[in-house]
C-alpha cells in the first residue's frame, strides 16, 4: 500500500484533481490517506454531536413506547415501528411516503447546504472519524507517527500496536453488528439469543459474524473509499449543487495569489500562505482550494486547520468557510433558487399527504373478500348464501374481540364453526363467515353489501363488498 507526502500529492492534484479521485494514483493503485488529527471549534461541535447521535443509536433499542421498541425495522415479519407507531404491510404506503419525504428532504438540504449530512450526521463518517480514527490516534499517534510506524520494520512494539488496534476494531465491529441486528429482530429477541449458546442460534450467529467482518472491512480498510467509490451521494452532487449552494469553500478572491508567509515582510500576495494544512487534515485527501469535489464530505476539518493558521499569522479567519460560489465571486447570497423552491413545494405536498394519511389511519384494518373460487349456493328455498374470508390487523397493544354485523341489506351472518373471533395485540387474524340473503333483498348478480366490524359495542370499521346471486 503506497503512501505519499500530502504536499506532493496536493501539488500534483493542482493539475489532475478533476481527472481522478485523490486516493488513486497514476497506476490505479490506492493512495493511503493519513489525515492529521483536526482541532478547533467545528471539530469539537462535531464530536459533541456524534456523542449525542451515538448515544441515541445505542439506547434507542432499549427505549419502548406503548410496549413497542422506539425504532424497529423487522423485515422478516414485515413489521416496522417508528417512535412507537407500528406499521404493518397494510401501512406500507405510509412508510414509502415517509422514505420519499426523507429523500426529498436530503435533496433539498443538499441543494441549499451541500453535503452537510455526510460530514455531521452520516453513520459512516461518525463511526470512522469519531470512533475508529480516534482509537487509531490513541494507539498509533498522529499522521506522521502512523506513516513512520507503517514504514518501520516489524518489531514487538509495532506488532503489539497493530494487533491491539485491529482487535479493538473487530470488537467494535462485532458490537455494531449486534446493534444493527437489534433494529431488525428487536432488542428483546437479541438478548435471548445472546444469553444462549451460539449453537442454539447457529444461523443468527453466522449472520452476525458476517456482518461483523463486513463492518470491520469497511472501517479498517475501505474507510474513505466508501464515501468516494461506493456511496452515490458524492456523485449526485453534480446535479444537486449549484453556484448558490452553501458548501465548504475556499475564498479564492481573498486567498490568491498564494505565497509563503514571512514575518515583518510587506505582503502583496493573497491571504493563503500555502501551508497545506487544509490538505493534511482532509480525511479524503483532497485540496479544498481546487474547489468543490466529489470526495469532499463537508467535515470542516480544513476550516479548523485554516483558522488555526490564520490566527498564527494574524490574518482574519474564514479563508475557508461555509459559503456559496456566488457569495465569493460576486457577493450574492441568494439561496432560494427556483430549484430549491420546487424541492420545497414537493416536500410540502408529500408532508401534507403524510399528515392526512396519518390522521385517517385506524387502529384496526379489516379486509373482507369473497372466498376465491367459490360460487353462490341456495341454502334454503329463496335464500342465497356466499362464503367470505376476513382478515383483521390489530395495530393496538390490547386484545381485540371482533363481532361482525350485516348492516345492509337485511340478512344473516354466521362465522364458520360458529365461534367468535379475537385478534391478539399487534397481530393479524384470519377467519371465514357465511352471509345469507333472501332473493327479495338482492338487486342482481352482484349486490352491494355493508358489514360493520364491532369490538364489543364499538363500531371500529365499516367494510363494503359485493354479494353474488342469480341474475334477475
Amino acid at each position: 500500500m503506497e503512501a505519499h507526502d500530502p504536499a506532493e500529492v496536493a501539488e500534483k492534484a493542482e493539475v489532475t484533481f478533476r481527472d481522478r479521485i485523490a486516493t488513486v494514483n497514476e497506476e490505479g493503485g490506492r493512495n493511503w490517506v493519513y489525515p492529521k488529527k483536526p482541532t478547533g471549534k467545528f471539530y469539537r461541535w462535531r464530536t459533541w454531536l456524534s456523542w449525542v447521535l451515538l448515544a441515541f443509536l445505542f439506547l434507542a433499542p432499549f427505549i419502548k413506547i406503548n410496549g413497542e421498541q422506539l425504532l424497529l425495522f423487522n423485515i422478516l415479519e414485515r413489521k416496522f415501528v417508528l417512535f412507537g407507531i407500528t406499521f404493518w404491510p397494510q401501512d406500507f404506503h405510509l412508510f414509502v411516503l415517509l422514505m420519499i419525504a426523507s429523500v426529498v428532504f436530503i435533496f433539498l438540504f443538499t441543494a441549499v447546504y451541500g453535503r452537510i449530512f455526510c460530514g455531521w450526521i452520516c453513520p459512516q463518517t461518525i463511526f470512522m472519524e469519531m470512533v475508529f480514527r480516534k482509537i487509531e490516534y490513541l494507539i498509533e499517534g498522529d499522521a506522521q507517527q502512523q506513516r513512520a510506524l507503517n514504514a518501520a520494520p516489524w518489531t514487538t512494539a509495532k506488532i503489539l500496536k497493530k494487533v491491539s488496534k485491529q482487535a479493538i476494531f473487530f470488537a467494535i465491529s462485532f458490537l455494531i453488528s449486534n446493534l444493527f441486528l437489534s433494529y431488525i429482530i428487536g432488542m428483546d429477541q437479541l438478548l435471548v439469543i445472546v444469553s444462549e449458546p451460539p449453537t442454539a442460534h447457529m444461523g443468527g450467529f453466522i449472520a452476525i459474524l458476517l456482518f461483523s467482518l463486513a463492518f470491520y472491512f469497511v472501517f479498517s480498510w475501505m474507510r474513505e473509499q466508501v464515501c468516494t467509490l461506493v456511496c452515490p451521494y458524492g456523485r449526485l452532487q453534480s446535479v444537486l449543487l449549484d453556484e448558490n449552494s452553501v458548501v465548504i469553500s475556499y475564498d479564492f478572491a481573498r486567498g490568491e495569489e498564494r505565497a509563503k508567509f514571512r514575518k515583518n515582510e510587506e505582503r502583496t500576495a493573497g491571504d493563503c500562505v500555502d501551508c497545506h494544512q487544509c490538505v493534511v487534515v482532509c480525511p479524503t485527501g483532497i485540496d479544498i482550494r481546487n474547489g468543490t469535489q466529489l470526495e469532499c464530505i463537508n467535515c470542516t476539518a480544513c476550516i479548523d486547520a485554516c483558522d488555526g493558521v490564520m490566527d498564527k499569522v494574524g490574518f482574519p479567519r474564514g479563508l475557508i468557510r461555509y459559503a456559496s460560489y456566488s457569495s465569493i465571486a460576486t457577493g450574492s447570497k441568494k439561496i432560494f433558487t427556483t430549484r430549491v423552491i420546487a424541492y420545497t413545494a414537493v416536500l410540502a405536498v408529500i408532508i401534507g399527504a403524510l399528515v392526512t394519511l396519518f390522521a385517517l389511519r385506524t387502529d384496526v384494518e379489516t379486509t373482507i373478500l369473497r372466498a376465491p373460487g367459490t360460487l353462490y349456493l341456495e341454502s334454503s328455498p329463496g335464500t342465497i348464501r356466499n362464503l367470505f374470508t376476513i382478515r383483521v390487523v390489530n395495530k393496538t397493544r390490547e386484545e381485540l374481540p371482533i363481532r361482525l354485523v350485516l348492516e345492509e341489506p337485511k340478512g344473516t351472518l354466521e362465522m364458520v364453526g360458529g365461534g367468535s373471533m379475537t385478534v391478539e395485540p399487534t397481530s393479524l387474524e384470519e377467519s371465514a363467515f357465511f352471509i345469507d340473503i333472501t332473493d327479495a333483498n338482492l338487486t342482481g348478480m352482484k349486490t352491494p353489501i355493508r358489514i360493520g366490524v364491532y369490538s364489543g359495542d364499538r363500531l371500529v370499521e365499516e367494510v363494503s363488498t359485493g354479494f353474488m346471486g342469480p341474475s334477475k
